[in-house]
């Protein structure tokens, strides 16, 4: 059966996000991060290759496990210096129609209040083509520099993820109606008062009282990814989330994983085919195979063996620059327990030495890195979709922009000449591109019950 695949670009508001070392490349032009205008270029580039979504990673701290200090992350440009990704929306969404963007935001960093009010704006600058990706934070670094003594314990931050969850669909769901504003010039009424409701949550992490300062927004909660692979995290995403992100370069893991994840969202009284699924993937294509094998070797040129290095000791709280940490387990970790089990004892027998794990995080984060020219990629793709049940890939990028202009010359149109990727956009906010039905959460999300006012289905409610 064909299925129509979904494509995100992945990038970060940084230098050298997902392979290390290649802002050394002549033709990279990561390093131009910090101007509005790189971020509008590529916008612009992705929606002419109908990508779905620009997905934007982003850390609060430093990666200073390996060797105990942020000198190799600073000094290789791992993922620091790095901005805000909220910041960079606006402008992109203005000079696009159809391209969503999906922004990380740590929640442990975040007032509920505030933050609340940042995504409902986004979504009214956007018209409705914003998502969320909940994160909880791995770095310690970050955790301090928030003001905390340190990261809190693994599974307790999805404790206080709940917590948040559910104060957030408070404010985004139920405190005002939807007939709330009237902008009634003759009586002078905007808010009609009676029909904005009052917040209140007294838990173990947060207390709450007060109004959402935003009127519904077009899709008043933005599309939820998550990207927990720990047991605590599939839970909380087979609840949550309406988007996961996976990795792995096993697809039997991977069609186990996805597995589970849906078997568990049925068990939340979700439907299988509410959460769709994107896999992290590195595509490197040109016109030929031989065309992007050529550009292949030159990249690997570039890759930073302690870049990789210091990445994955930050991603699992483990310190790589001990070669006996190949014996660690991922029990030990507080970090990303998924990156943990990939490259510790763990792990298949592929990552028992430094060399392997800089090699495999190099270049793509640890990922598979899919080399071709078209025909090939798109067989590959296809693959791994069949055999991981998977909507789409995540695809991170070695140049910028080089390789998302690639995938957009080259990879796309073979994709659309069979039938597995879309011609054009359909109509409508990021969540009815994504699941051909009305702008909210589903009736059995757990953010609808929040819900106030005559129960109308997502279909028909009526745009704020």
């Amino acid at each position: 059966m064909v299925r129509e695949l979904r494509l995100n670009a992945f990038a970060m508001n940084c230098v050298g996000h997902q392979s290390q070392g290649l802002w050394r490349h002549p033709r990279d032009r990561s390093a131009n991060y910090k101007h509005t205008d790189h971020w509008v270029d590529l916008a612009r580039l992705l929606e002419r290759g109908k990508f779905d979504a620009l997905f934007l990673a982003d850390v609060v701290g430093v990666y200073d496990v390996y060797g105990g200090s942020p000198g190799t992350a600073l000094r290789e440009a791992v993922q620091v210096p790095t901005n805000d990704p909220l910041l960079v929306i606006p402008p992109m969404a203005q000079a696009t129609q159809h391209l969503a963007f999906a922004a990380t935001v740590n929640l442990s960093h975040e007032p509920p209040l505030p933050f609340a009010r940042r995504m409902s704006t986004l979504d009214h600058m956007t018209d409705g083509r914003i998502g969320w990706n909940i994160v909880t934070g791995y770095l310690d670094s970050g955790a301090k520099g928030a003001g905390a003594r340190q990261q809190v314990a693994h599974d307790v931050r999805y404790d206080i993820a709940e917590e948040f969850m559910d104060i957030q669909y408070g404010f985004w769901e139920g405190s005002w109606e939807e007939d709330a504003r009237q902008a009634d010039r003759e009586s002078g009424v905007f808010t009609d008062p009676s029909k904005v409701h009052r917040v209140v949550h007294d838990g173990e992490y947060f207390r709450v009282d007060g109004v959402h300062l935003c009127e519904p927004s077009p899709q008043r909660t933005p599309v939820l990814y998550q990207a927990g692979s720990s047991s605590k995290g599939t839970s909380f995403a087979a609840r949550h989330a309406e988007c996961v992100f996976v990795g792995g370069n096993s697809r039997s893991k991977m069609a186990a994983d996805v597995a589970r994840l849906r078997a568990l969202a049925v068990e939340a009284g979700r439907a299988a085919t509410d959460i769709q699924v994107f896999a992290l993937a590195t595509i490197i294509t040109g016109a030929t195979d031989e065309e992007a094998e050529a550009k292949f070797a030159d990249y690997k040129q570039y890759v930073s063996a302690a870049g990789a290095l210091a990445l994955i000791s930050g991603w699992t709280g483990i310190d790589f620059a001990n070669p006996e940490v190949v014996t660690a387990s991922a029990a030990s970790s507080n970090a990303i327990q998924g990156a943990a089990a990939a490259f510790t004892a763990s792990a298949p027998g592929d990552h028992r030495d430094l060399d392997s794990i800089a090699r495999s995080v190099g270049l793509g984060g640890g990922g598979p890195v899919l080399v071709g020219g078209p025909q090939r990629i798109a067989d590959e793709l296809e693959a791994w979709a069949n055999a991981a049940d998977l909507d789409g890939f995540n695809l991170a990028y070695a140049v910028m922009p080089e390789t998302f202009a690639d995938v957009v010359e080259h990879l796309v149109p073979e994709l659309q000449r069979r039938g597995l990727f879309k011609m054009d956009y359909a109509p409508g906010t990021y969540r009815e591109k994504l699941f051909g039905r009305g702008p909210r959460l589903e009736e059995n999300h757990p953010g609808a019950a929040r819900r106030r006012g005559p129960k109308t289905s997502p279909s028909n409610i009526p745009a704020a």
